[in-house]
């Protein structure tokens, strides 16, 4: 609405300036006319300017405006005045609009902040405040509307929608049993959540946070922004003054009203606009383009650290891999089936709340019937054993068919080997790994595309899985066997290779990863599975747990810094060409208006194309 009252006020204020110049207009009314014309357009920077000055704000654009068309009052260049006042609103205005577009792009986040939750009371839903609701209570989500708690389903199942979360369009279904995030909309069937969270702890209220305080910390370019307004504006203020009075002083035959206009185009040409607001927009803009694609980024220094990414470094766990067991290989011995064989490991391991044994268990072709087993006994570092159907089944690692006499070939490298025997027999192994992510292999090439110049893995699994997840996706060099100390040593280690301006980028999702996030250049959150403490001590957050989104967070920030690089050398270019021509009375004020106006707008627009991220 704000800029729609001023395009208005720029569109009357144009047609008024047209209608004073073709007017035959002299003297006094020739002034008042561009006057009134003047008040219209610039009544509100000449407020500024002296309500700046009242607060010991003096050397602003304002102020630089203020003097310039005064002086060009003052010397009846009347139009010029009217003009330059003019196209700086124009620029004013572009300046506006896409300050207004970057903070929607981020404020779309904001719609996933809950309005209410759903409680049920005396058999009807009442609805309550998300910060009035407790852990462990329940909520009733209906179809579409947003879940506002973090929990689990206790009961129902249905579609959610967590693109605002994600980025991602696919709906993520859901049953009883599975967690559920807040932000996520509810598609299609009603949906009873147990909270796990209270509302300051959610990720709604966490995600928040994240976007509403992005900018608080600033890039070094930005920083160097300020620091040079601070010095600049007084020093050309100090030299408009100097080329005002000086040359008239000491040079025979050069009158101060020349001298004057020349210090006062100078004064106007001199406005560091472009400078001052297209390059927070730039990174404002790089910000909210990444949080389009599921990518949190903390800071605008964060953004820029990520564009000088030298070395990326991954966990596995979680990280590279889904961090959930599968079994991948069986192979059963003579005179056993695959399917008997997984049926019987199944049973075995069925009482046991091992992820490997659940990994067993959910490979099993039929549901388990419990009657059938009896006699369980687990052997902590070993296995199991238990009477199935009557006949004694162990299964366990190499160490437990060794303690039970048995004899077996050692399982292949590069994941859990499950041996089972059966009365005493050898019936077979499993191997369980865990699974890759789909893109690992993609992020790990997408990385050396973007000339990123090595990928290391830091992990605290075996040498063996490391080594073969590794060559699986890519991976320069790997470190395994690690605890969370030795991962910090190693973070050390990679410190002393980078070269000067590098940065050492660490990827991880786990509580045992939150050291070395804190402590690299430039730490990574897996955010959609992670954990909170590696939420807390990241940089940047990727919310759909794709390693993918690391490269598309590394292209928006080069490509952000690409922007910025070009805003600050075209203006400081333009501005320093057309300040030597207004010292030497080369040009005039209308050139003056396109160094000041035509610049911003140029830069504005250019800062503008950070909100599109590049092509994936």
């Amino acid at each position: 609405m704000k800029q729609k009252r001023m395009l208005i006020r720029i569109l009357i204020s144009a047609a008024a300036f047209i209608a004073a110049w073709l007017l035959p207009l002299e003297g006094i009314a020739q002034l008042i006319v561009y006057l009134a014309v003047y008040a219209l357009i610039g009544w509100d920077v000449l407020w500024r300017a002296v309500r700046n000055i009242a607060h010991g704000q003096v050397f602003d654009e304002n102020f630089l405006m203020t003097v310039a068309t005064i002086g060009a009052f003052c010397l009846q260049e009347y139009r010029e005045a009217v003009a330059v006042m003019l196209f700086y609103q124009v620029g004013e205005l572009f300046q506006s609009y896409a300050v207004g577009r970057s903070r929607r792009s981020i404020a779309s986040l904001m719609d996933i902040r809950p309005d209410y939750a759903n409680v049920e009371e005396n058999g009807e839903l009442v609805r309550r405040d998300p910060e009035e609701i407790a852990v462990g209570q329940s909520i009733v989500v209906l179809p579409g509307e947003r879940v506002p708690l973090d929990g689990t389903v206790e009961a129902g199942h249905s579609s959610l929608d967590t693109s605002a979360l994600t980025g991602e369009p696919v709906p993520q279904d859901v049953k009883k049993g599975e967690a559920v995030i807040s932000g996520c909309v509810n598609l299609t069937g009603r949906l009873q959540i147990r909270v796990s969270r209270a509302y300051g702890e959610s990720t709604v209220a966490r995600i928040l946070d994240l976007v509403e305080n992005s900018t608080a910390q600033k890039a070094r370019a930005e920083n160097f922004i300020t620091r040079f307004a601070r010095v600049y504006t007084p020093a050309v203020v100090i030299a408009a003054v100097l080329l005002a009075v000086v040359p008239p002083l000491f040079l025979p035959g050069h009158p101060f009203g020349d001298w004057i206009f020349r210090a006062l185009t100078f004064l106007v040409i001199s406005c560091p606009c472009a400078l001052v607001i297209s390059v927070p927009l730039s990174f404002f803009g790089g910000i909210g383009g990444a949080s389009r694609k599921g990518v949190l980024v903390k800071g605008s220094n964060y953004l820029e650290a990520l564009s000088r990414a030298e070395i990326v470094v991954f966990d596995k766990t979680g990280t590279l891999t889904k961090g959930s067991f599968t079994v991948t290989q069986v192979e059963p011995a003579p005179g056993w089936s695959r399917e008997e064989l997984v049926e019987l490991a199944a049973y075995a391991e069925s009482q046991s709340l091992h992820p490997i044994a659940q990994s067993i268990q959910k490979a099993a072709s039929a549901s388990l019937q419990l009657s059938r087993v009896q006699e369980v006994e687990e052997r902590a570092g070993y296995g199991v054993r238990a009477r199935v159907d009557g006949r004694t089944v162990l299964a366990g690692n190499r160490r437990w068919m060794e303690q039970a006499g048995i004899s077996c070939e050692e399982g292949p490298a590069g994941g859990t080997t499950v041996y089972v025997a059966v009365d005493g027999v050898y019936a077979g192994r499993l191997l369980i790994e865990d699974e890759l992510k789909e893109d690992a292999a993609r992020a790990v090439a997408g990385l050396k595309e973007a000339r990123v110049r090595e990928t290391v893995m830091l992990t605290g699994d075996s040498r063996a899985a490391a080594e073969k997840a590794a060559k699986q996706v890519g991976i320069d060099r790997l470190y395994a066997g690690l605890l969370p100390g030795d991962k910090v040593e190693k973070i050390e280690e990679l410190f002393r290779e980078k070269t000067p301006g590098g940065q050492v980028v660490f990827v991880g999702d786990g509580i045992n990863d939150a050291p070395v996030l804190a402590r690299a250049d430039v730490g990574v959150a897996m955010g959609g599975l992670g954990s909170d403490a590696a939420i807390e001590a990241a940089d940047v957050v990727i919310m759909t747990d794709e390693p993918g989104k690391l490269v598309t967070a590394i292209r928006i920030a080069r490509k952000t810094m690409r922007i910025v690089r070009q805003n600050i050398v075209f203006a400081l270019g333009v501005k320093a060409v057309v300040l030597v021509l207004g010292a030497l009375g080369m040009t005039n004020l209308w050139a003056a208006v396109f160094a000041d106006v035509g610049v911003s707008v140029i830069a504005i627009c250019n800062a503008i194309r950070a909100l599109r991220p590049p092509k994936e």
